[in-house]
């Protein structure tokens, strides 16, 4: 199982105690720790030993810098010297290498060095100052410009090995914690992928539908009509035994007539307040029916508007059934 690899970067003889507590701090986590005083970078004879230890933080996912009163070993490193105009440690050259290839980099400063960095500060560029936690200015100078840093510059004080590993934990408790939200949210991305991957196809199945029915939509709306709620209730109300269906209100207007109806044409009901299109009939024994369509039931076109069963009211048609008044008997007269 692949593990993290930490490069843990300082001097050595000044801070090698404190190496060597990270060391089996790290290995306690199981990460692999790689330092170069336990062989944990392979030096080969091509290039310079510190070439090696920059191949190996490019290899590493994580580095610790830890910065004491020593400058260390000067690097030989041409690139850095044109580039900081002066030669920095090799310490200094990793945490670099580190920076330039993104790496995730923890940086600690002896709370003694760091409390002295402000005495610098003050009198930077003179060179007569003697400074009582260094051997060289130079490092002074190394954390102004890892302090003025954009990013990247997660920097502690500490005074021994275990400020430095419980921040540590914490720090590395955090990226896990990240690493699980960033696996949910791939999964939540994933999916709204696959939802939009599924609408495009749902999108072109029925498009692929609406053209391969193009000739038979007329067909479809027939089927759709003759089963309309309007429909259902005038076949019901006029008794009628055959299938018909309605477009638009000169359909029902013509069905009304052939019907014996007669047409009163626009009335505002009383009751409800609602608009309706009116029809009565004058039967043979006097009665008269009369029938009532909302006008809710056609667009300004006056076509039919396709209503689901589910949603049709009492209010959208009124049938009403109107007896004569009985003549009075003349026994009952009162004279």
């Amino acid at each position: 199982m692949a593990k993290p690899r930490v490069f843990i970067s300082s001097t050595f003889y000044d801070l090698r105690q404190i190496r060597a507590d990270i060391d089996q701090f790290l290995r306690g986590l199981g990460y692999d720790a790689i330092r170069n005083e336990e062989g944990s970078i392979p030096y080969g004879k091509e290039d310079r030993l510190e070439d090696y230890c920059i191949q190996e933080v490019r290899h590493s996912d994580i580095l610790i810098s830890i910065i004491g009163g020593r400058f260390g070993s000067e690097s030989k490193d041409e690139q850095t010297i044109e580039k900081y105009l002066q030669a920095g440690s090799i310490s200094q050259r990793e945490l670099r290498a580190a920076l330039e290839n993104q790496k995730q980099v923890y940086i600690f400063i002896d709370k003694n060095v760091s409390a002295e960095y402000q005495t610098y500060l003050l009198n930077k560029g003179n060179s007569n100052v003697r400074y009582k936690f260094v051997d060289d200015q130079r490092i002074y100078s190394f954390i102004e410009e890892i302090k003025n840093l954009g990013i990247n510059n997660n920097i502690k004080d500490f005074e021994t090995s275990e400020d430095i590993t419980n921040y540590l934990r914490e720090q590395f408790a955090g990226l896990f914690q990240r690493f699980i939200d960033d696996q949910r949210r791939i999964k939540e991305v994933n999916l709204i992928a696959e939802l939009e991957r599924t609408s495009k196809n749902l999108n072109q199945l029925v498009e692929f539908l609406s053209n391969q029915n193009k000739d038979q939509q007329e067909e479809i709306n027939q089927i759709l009509m003759i089963n309309h709620p309007l429909v259902n209730w005038l076949r019901s109300k006029l008794d009628i035994k055959y299938n018909f269906y309605i477009v638009g209100y000169n359909d029902l207007n013509q069905l009304m007539l052939a019907r014996g109806f007669k047409n009163q044409g626009e009335i505002i009901d009383q009751d409800n307040g609602e608009e309706y299109y009116m029809w009565s009939r004058s039967n043979h024994d006097n009665s008269t029916i009369y029938i009532k369509i909302n006008k809710a039931l056609f667009d300004i076109d006056a076509q039919l508007i396709n209503v689901l069963p589910a949603n049709w009211k009492d209010n959208m048609a009124i049938f009403d059934h109107i007896m004569p008044m009985p003549f009075p008997n003349d026994n009952d007269l009162p004279f």
